[in-house]
């Protein structure tokens, strides 16, 4: 491209030079000639000043007396020479001569005059048709499909590098065992699957897997992603679905894998674009090629997605997606397994116990595990550590959980205290409810958008929640307001997250779990799920105002009750609350253990590292601060308690 614009460029450079150099030579100044007309001519051979007369076809060309040289048009007479030799006075010098051009030179000469704007227009031309050639080639493969093969240079990934999951691998093996030896499953009458569908949350390993299915099979391999059918052109899509699909019956046996299928595989019907949208045409043509008048032999189609609920049903009916393959959290025995994988290039420290740290990460995915792995290292790095130890583990599960460390931020010393009484709250009532899951850690230090936070970890993987448990975790998670209450006497909004949270579960055990006593063993509300938006926007209700009345009134039962529950424990524990305060606001940060020995009575041992003292305040900075406390407007929010 660049190569044609500065052909372009010279081209009119030219063009204006040549433009330039036909002005200059039609606008001569007048005073170089003393012989500018034909009549002059005539004026100046009559009074004898002519030397000499060149007549070449109608141009005549001569010298005067003093030498100077003139040129002038003339009428194409034959007999001009005879003419001007007759006009001339007698002993007058002058020598007039005629030279008529050849055929040839008035060719030359003509083709001279106009060579330079035909080989401009040539070269415009050149480039016009180059353009046009390119712009033609993209059109034509507009509609090729966008997909990738695996390549020799590429990273093999096999089922060995995917920790865990034995059930989702064998599946899948047995798919990989089908492509391998089909003719063994062909003589039992069975036949090939059509599609395999992997269902999961994000980060649980889906797109891992297709790899080491990949890696696994010594079949062709095409990638692909939902997003690469979509254009804004009706029918690109379809016609990228079918070349993928040809590209791969040219290579069978293959396995096709589309990553965020629901990009592409969403419901039908969305009001959206009518019959015309080109995300159903794209899926229209998918559905046929998968099973239609010309079934695929022999290939597989692979897909992944984490919104299994507003796919198609047509496209997950048997036949199409012949297997649906849940790719759920890992479990504790997982997580020690995937932690063991991403840790066995990495240099540990004696005390780091992957079957503790397993246990201290519930709920969080493989990513999630990769990534805490990984800050443990940039953390120990950042130490000038040569190995990882546990408390790299640990500043790392915190940084995953709620955000990085913010050392930075000042808080003045009674904000502190009401920060301090907040976590303490929740961390005693979590210690006093009986079913309420245990503290992992509680810090009174900045970390991500909270200035203090407080995680609750359970004890083992948990499938059921009952409504015991639920009761015990709104009341944790309004002991933060009743501490501040009890002790201050004021409000302040540092807890709006956690009322939030805790209408939103109370709401829950009400319309969707069934768990009141006043409404009974039913549900309140339909959603539906926009397919264009795959967000649960709107609510329809199916109930009378009255029973919306009923509704709330049982919400603010829920957690009126939870909350003087709360208040109660927190009351009658009161010397705990306070004992519990003075260690956080010394220490900032406490641990489970350290929470519970301090809840019996015990003394911690002294702190083997003295606390990173903060930057301490500008003189313009207090007063400010002073006018916040006495206007009672504190600004700062803990963090989510993760559960």
């Amino acid at each position: 491209m660049r190569s044609h614009n500065a052909l372009l460029l010279i081209a009119v450079l030219g063009v204006m030079a040549y433009g330039v150099f036909l002005i200059g030579r039609w606008h001569k100044p007048a005073e170089e000639a003393p012989i500018q007309s034909y009549d002059a001519l005539y004026s100046a051979v009559q009074a004898g000043n002519v030397t000499e007369i060149d007549i070449d076809d109608r141009k005549a060309k001569g010298k005067v007396k003093d030498g100077r040289a003139f040129s002038v048009d003339v009428p194409p007479d034959p007999e001009l020479a005879e003419k001007l030799q007759a006009m001339a006075p007698e002993g007058a010098l002058m020598t007039v001569r005629i030279r008529h051009k050849s055929y040839l030179e008035t060719i030359l000469g003509t083709m001279g005059t106009l060579a330079i704007p035909i080989v401009l227009l040539v070269l415009f031309w050149l480039f016009m048709m180059r353009q046009m050639q390119g712009t033609s080639s993209q059109a034509l493969s507009f509609g090729r499909s966008r997909h990738k093969m695996l390549g020799e240079n590429r990273e093999k990934v096999t089922f060995a590098d995917v920790a865990g999951m034995a059930e989702v691998k064998q599946e899948l093996a047995e798919v990989v065992e089908f492509l391998r030896d089909p003719e063994k499953f062909r003589q039992l009458g069975a036949k090939i699957p059509r599609g395999v569908l992997l269902v999961g949350p994000p980060g649980c390993g889906k797109t891992l897997l297709a790899r080491a299915i990949a890696g696994e099979a010594a079949v062709h391999f095409f990638y692909i992603s939902g997003s690469d059918f979509v254009e804004m052109f009706v029918g690109v899509g379809a016609s990228r679905v079918r070349d993928l699909f040809e590209q791969a019956k040219r290579q069978l046996p293959a396995i096709v894998f589309i990553d965020e299928i629901d990009a592409v595989g969403r419901q039908r019907g969305a009001g959206l674009g009518g019959g015309h949208d080109e995300r159903e045409q794209t899926l229209n043509a998918l559905l046929v090629e998968m099973d239609g008048f010309d079934p695929n032999a022999d290939v597989i189609l692979l897909a992944a997605t984490n919104r299994p609920d507003i796919l198609d049903p047509a496209l997950l009916r048997p036949g199409r997606f012949d297997r649906r393959i849940v790719v759920d959290n890992p479990d504790v025995k997982e997580r020690e397994a995937i932690l063991t994988y991403y840790t066995k290039k990495k240099p540990l420290a004696d005390d780091v116990d992957l079957d503790v740290l397993s246990r201290r990460t519930p709920g969080f995915t493989g990513a999630d595990l990769e990534n805490m792995c990984n800050e443990a290292a940039l953390f120990a790095a950042r130490h000038n550590q040569k190995e990882i130890d546990m408390a790299a583990f640990d500043e790392a599960t915190d940084r995953v959980l709620a955000g990085p460390e913010r050392k930075s931020r000042v808080i003045g010393e009674r904000e502190k205290r009401i920060l301090a009484y907040h976590e303490a709250g929740h961390a005693l009532a979590a210690n006093k409810l009986p079913d309420s899951d245990p503290i992992y850690k509680v810090s009174i230090l900045p970390r991500g958008y909270a200035l203090g936070y407080t995680i609750r970890l359970p004890a083992e993987d948990r499938y059921l929640t009952s409504r015991a448990q639920l009761l015990d975790t709104i009341g944790q998670m309004l002991g933060g307001r009743a501490a501040e209450q009890l002790v201050f006497d004021e409000m302040t909004t540092g807890a709006a997250d956690d009322l939030e949270k805790a209408t939103d579960l109370a709401r829950q055990m009400v319309c969707e779990f069934g768990m009141s006593d006043a409404m009974g063993p039913l549900t309140f509300g339909r959603k539906h799920t926009p397919v264009f938006l795959a967000r649960n926007l709107a609510e329809e209700r199916n109930y009378s105002e009255d029973v919306a009345m009923r509704i709330d009134r049982e919400i603010r039962h829920i957690i009126d009750g939870c909350y003087d529950r709360t208040t109660e424990i927190l009351r009658d524990n009161r010397g705990q609350l306070d004992r519990l305060v003075e260690v956080l606001l010394d220490r900032e940060v406490l641990d489970k253990e350290e929470v519970e020995a301090l809840l019996a009575g015990e003394e911690l041992p002294p702190l083997s590292q003295p606390v990173e003292p903060k930057p301490e305040e500008t003189r313009e900075e207090a007063p400010a601060r002073e006018e916040r406390k006495d206007d009672g407007s504190l600004g700062w929010k803990p963090a989510p308690h993760t559960t």
